[in-house]
């Protein structure tokens, strides 16, 4: 190996350790952490089956879900299943608990709220929500659910505060099905986008922010984003490159004499970015990433939009066309509307889109290590009890990474290395799995012996 490289690894291998600080202490950290959660359950048994199954999602197995949770900590599989899938205990109490954790310990008056449909593939259609439809990050339509997430992103971390099922009109409708899946009568069929108000009237108050963004699901719906200002939100919200826009400071065409004074003629938004000069796009470099720097090119103008057929929304509009290279090298681009002033900095504009694809990141980690999608639970109690938890599993996933990172705040600024915070977030999910494996081994011992265990060296 070139000696280069070789020097290049050593400095690699010695960042990607985790100091002992990080880990001491961690199972106490764990059932403490756990214990605002599970105060609302009650019954003592309610509580334990809480913090097994927390510690479950946080383990390394393979599929987390109500089976192999109980098969790896010696649980019964019927009491666990019972808890998850039917158990009467409200799932609310514990989102709030989580929604007044993150915006006490990650608020800031700039944050942004992010709202992302995530859909979770399944098979058959006796679950609850599950039908054929639309699975954003699959990016096609198969058999799945979808579920509405509320995140959260501020300069500190981000993370998911919320979530609501879709539950499409035809399973609305349907008495049979939703008798068997447990849909409380209450429930109504409601867009995506009413889930979204609803999360955002629930936890809005709870975390401070400046900016409401979210997908181009999202973006599409001009009530929508009609609603979010008359609720006196500011938004960037993304929309599909076939949106229909009109830019009010383009040049206008020649004037022929005659009637009214010609406008700029409504076009496609990817068509009109194509004849964009290139000194109209600004470089502007967001943040670092694990593998290379993040650059943005961001161009704005205030146009008029239509985002759905027939519909002519006169409200003018801040248009925000950001492109960047994707993994393969190839120019990407993403199309945005916001009703921001139109002297918003370039900066702030290209923060904001970047918390977005933060939270992204935060789904797919929700999903990876704490098994967001490994449920196999078919009614719509046990879909909230599941996600609910699992939510709160990322959440300390979160809290003991940002504890590592401050521990090895030395080592990032003597480096000044992009790879010592991942290094450290791999290193503390390492441990967080290791240590959910021996608190519920220590619960066994326990429960067999009838002593109790100290687990303050651990």
């Amino acid at each position: 190996m070139d000696r280069r490289f070789e020097v290049r690894k050593r400095e690699m291998l010695k960042e990607a350790e985790v100091k002992p600080e990080v880990a001491k202490g961690m199972l106490n950290r764990l059932e403490e952490f756990a214990e605002p959660f599970v105060v609302s359950l009650g019954r003592s048994e309610r509580k334990e089956h809480a913090q097994v199954y927390i510690a479950g999602l946080l383990s390394d197995l393979e599929r987390k879900n109500v089976e192999s949770i109980a098969y790896r900590h010696d649980q019964e599989r019927v009491n666990l299943q019972r808890f998850i899938g039917f158990a009467l205990w409200e799932h609310q109490p514990l989102l709030a608990e989580l929604a007044s954790q993150v915006g006490s310990e990650l608020g800031q008056d700039d944050g942004v709220i992010v709202f992302d449909p995530s859909g979770h593939k399944k098979c058959g259609n006796d679950s609850v929500g599950v039908q054929r439809q639309w699975l954003g990050r699959l990016g096609k339509i198969d058999n799945g659910q979808v579920g509405i997430y509320m995140g959260y992103a501020s300069r500190k971390e981000h993370t998911l505060v919320d979530v609501r099922l879709y539950l499409p009109e035809e399973w609305a409708k349907d008495k049979a099905r939703r008798k068997k899946c447990g849909v409380p009568k209450e429930i109504r069929y409601r867009t995506r986008h009413e889930l979204a108000l609803e999360m955002l009237a629930t936890n809005g108050k709870n975390l401070p922010h400046k900016w409401i963004v979210g997908d181009d699901e999202m973006g599409r719906s001009s009530r929508f984003r009609r609603n979010l200002r008359a609720l006196d939100e500011q938004y960037l919200l993304d929309v599909p490159s076939n949106t229909s826009i009109r830019d009010l400071q383009g040049p206008c065409p020649a004037y022929g004499g005659r009637g009214r004074l010609p406008k700029q003629p409504f076009q496609r938004v990817d068509t009109w970015r194509n004849w964009l000069d290139k000194d109209a796009w600004t470089r502007i470099d967001v943040r670092d990433g694990e593998r290379r720097p993040l650059v943005l090119e961001i161009v704005k103008r205030v146009v008029l939009a239509r985002t759905e057929r027939s519909c002519a929304d006169p409200t003018e509009e801040l248009l925000v066309v950001t492109r960047s290279l994707d993994e393969n090298g190839k120019m990407k681009y993403d199309y945005h509307l916001s009703n921001a002033h139109p002297d918003t900095p370039l900066e702030e504009l290209a923060r904001v889109v970047k918390a977005e694809h933060r939270v992204e990141d935060c789904i797919k980690r929700a999903k990876s290590e704490a098994g967001l999608s490994d449920y196999e639970v078919r009614t719509w109690a046990g879909w909230y009890h599941h996600q609910t938890l699992s939510l709160v599993a990322t959440w300390f996933l979160i809290k003991e990474t940002r504890r590592g990172k401050k521990i090895h705040s030395g080592v990032d600024r003597a480096t000044g290395s992009r790879l010592a915070g991942s290094a450290v977030a791999t290193g503390v999910r390492s441990q967080v799995s290791r240590l959910a494996d021996a608190l519920c081994e220590a619960k066994k011992r326990t429960q067999r012996t009838g002593s109790l265990l100290s687990l303050q060296t651990t």
